[in-house]
């Protein structure tokens, strides 16, 4: 018989993952709770919460497991995880990642950064910090940034079989995709393989954070600002979109850059920067200067249109975007 290594007061096993829509969080969801289920004869429910289904949106993916003998009255969001899995770093720019998290809780990131560095960048007090390059693993074994993150998830509940899952990727996919087999197995086997940990004792003295009921909304019926104004619209300059990559983002090389505007036709995003200047004529055109990467999601729609490759899709190394960045004058909020 299987036993939980924990259980919170109602006796469940919490986890939440953390993404954004199109990383296949919501997938990854369901089938944690299908091998607990289904390969260790636990009790188990998964579901998940997001606002417009669209990619790029955030994501949380909740799932419990208990005792067969303990029955699910709760199908509220997991609000204190006992492991949170965390499909993309950035997330942390905009949203709580860790909200809730118990001092011995385990965080799966998605990253190539060390834990001491993701330590201080989630502002983690304690805890175990495990590591997996799913995104490049993803991209090595042309699979899925989730097949990497299951996997990574996998080793950090020990109490669930791997090979169960194994066996519930080959059914999912050899009829309809035979040539995704091996692929996604592989990229499941690499996240299970290539995690690394590191636990933090917190600091002699110093407390854990209260327990805050994560996405309470700032504004509501008594805080709303007159007449319904909207604070923060969709084109504001406080939007971040380098959370919505994905691995790769375009680069720019302005000597091979014709100022043809076929890539801003295209960006949903308005991502390039551009200005006034004389040609060679002394004509007034518009030049391009360059991309601001904060509002760029990575959709690399640019690099099919532009007609010279003065745009190419490359690898997002880290510092890269921060690095070579040209900011917008100005955003207009309308």
């Amino acid at each position: 018989m299987v036993t939980l290594p924990k259980v919170n007061e109602l006796g469940f096993f919490e986890l939440r993952l953390e993404s954004i829509g199109g990383l296949g969080a919501n997938l990854a969801g369901k089938m944690l709770a299908e091998a607990g289920v289904m390969g260790a004869g636990l009790n188990g429910v998964s579901f998940s919460s997001y606002g417009s289904e669209k990619k790029g949106s955030p994501v949380k993916a909740h799932i419990r497991f208990c005792d067969i003998n303990v029955l699910i009255r709760d199908t509220s969001p997991v609000e204190r995880p006992h492991v949170i899995g965390i499909f993309h770093e950035n997330l942390s720019r905009t949203v709580n990642v860790i909200s809730g998290m118990y001092e011995d809780s385990i965080v799966l990131v998605n990253s190539k950064k060390s834990p001491e560095e993701l330590k201080s960048l989630l502002k983690l007090k304690s805890g175990t910090i495990a590591v997996v390059d799913a995104t490049g693993i993803a991209l090595e074994e042309n699979n899925r940034v989730n097949m990497a993150m299951l996997g990574g998830l996998f080793r950090l509940c020990d109490f669930l079989d791997p090979e169960f899952m194994k066996g519930v990727i080959r059914k999912s996919l050899e009829k309809k995709y035979p040539l995704a087999v091996q692929p996604a197995l592989s990229t499941f086997e690499r996240g299970y393989q290539e995690v690394h940990f590191q636990s933090f004792e917190l600091p002699e003295g110093d407390t854990m954070p209260s327990f805050v009921r994560m996405d309470t909304p700032v504004l509501g019926y008594e805080t709303q600002p007159l007449g319904g104004l909207i604070v923060n619209p969709g084109n504001s300059i406080l939007k971040d979109l380098s959370i919505s990559r994905a691995g790769r983002l375009p680069h720019f090389a302005e000597e091979k850059c014709i100022h043809c505007a076929a890539c801003d036709n295209v960006c949903p995003d308005f991502c390039f920067v551009w200005d006034e200047q004389p040609d060679k004529k002394g004509r007034p055109q518009m030049f391009l200067q360059g991309i601001d990467y904060q509002y760029c999601k990575g959709c690399l729609k640019c690099v099919q249109a532009c007609p010279t490759d003065a745009l190419s899709s490359e690898l997002e190394v880290d510092g890269y975007a921060d690095g070579h960045r040209t900011p917008h004058r100005f955003r207009l909020a309308t």
